[in-house]
């Protein structure tokens, strides 16, 4: 579990698509550098969020760097086969009991991408819009909620059901600590819509379908 504050953005020193080492486990790896913070106190096996995506530490160097392993359906599911030596990436701990919780529950689950489709300065901010890749996630996007942008947690200022896109603001704070800020229209970011849509659409499903049953109704 993560909060979704990111504590440091990481760069990534080589993507292996065929890493046939013990740490790469003949699958996709990525070996990121730049990343003292999160390595402060890392042990083989912790997890870590990468743009949003928790993975695996496979290996590392005390504090100079940490590879990865990226599973098939990961690279399906996010922009990290994008990547390329020199991306910067977002990272953040597992939460720590002792942490306290700034943003919102972020699983590192990601859920599908979006492309930016504009970016636009207002005053000292800048409003990105986000164009999802599956409609079917905007179910779960509501206005003022909480999104997962690429691991960020950010509070959605718009939503567009029609045309399954969102909105959401970066502050100056933000645009300094995070990798959205860098990227321009057409680029990919991971999104994670937040858990709490989903459990609730479940409960609500499921107490529908008892209910039905009682009734001697079936779909």
């Amino acid at each position: 579990m993560f909060t979704g504050i990111v504590e440091q953005v990481g760069t990534v020193s080589e993507l292996n698509k065929l890493d046939s080492t013990e740490s790469g486990g003949n699958g996709t790896s990525l070996t990121i550098v730049d990343a003292e913070t999160v390595l402060s106190d890392v042990h083989l096996g912790d997890s870590i969020a990468v743009n949003g995506v928790c993975l695996t530490v496979t290996e590392f160097s005390g504090t100079s760097w940490f590879k990865v392993g990226i599973a098939p359906e990961t690279l399906r599911r996010t922009n990290l086969g994008d990547l390329t030596v020199g991306s910067p990436v977002n990272l953040e701990r597992a939460v720590a009991g002792h942490v306290r919780f700034g943003g919102h529950f972020v699983q590192g689950h990601v859920d599908t991408v979006a492309e930016i489709v504009s970016k636009v300065p207002d005053g000292n901010a800048v409003t990105f819009t986000f164009k999802l890749r599956d409609p079917e996630y905007m179910a779960y996007i509501v206005e003022k909620g909480f999104i997962s942008v690429d691991g960020a947690s950010l509070t959605i200022t718009a939503v567009d059901d029609d045309a399954a896109t969102f909105s959401v603001m970066l502050i100056a704070y933000t645009q300094g600590k995070v990798v959205t800020a860098k990227k321009e229209v057409g680029d990919l970011i991971n999104v994670e819509v937040d858990l709490m849509g989903k459990l609730v659409e479940k409960q609500v499903k499921f107490q529908i379908k008892k209910e039905l049953e009682k009734q001697g109704i079936s779909k």
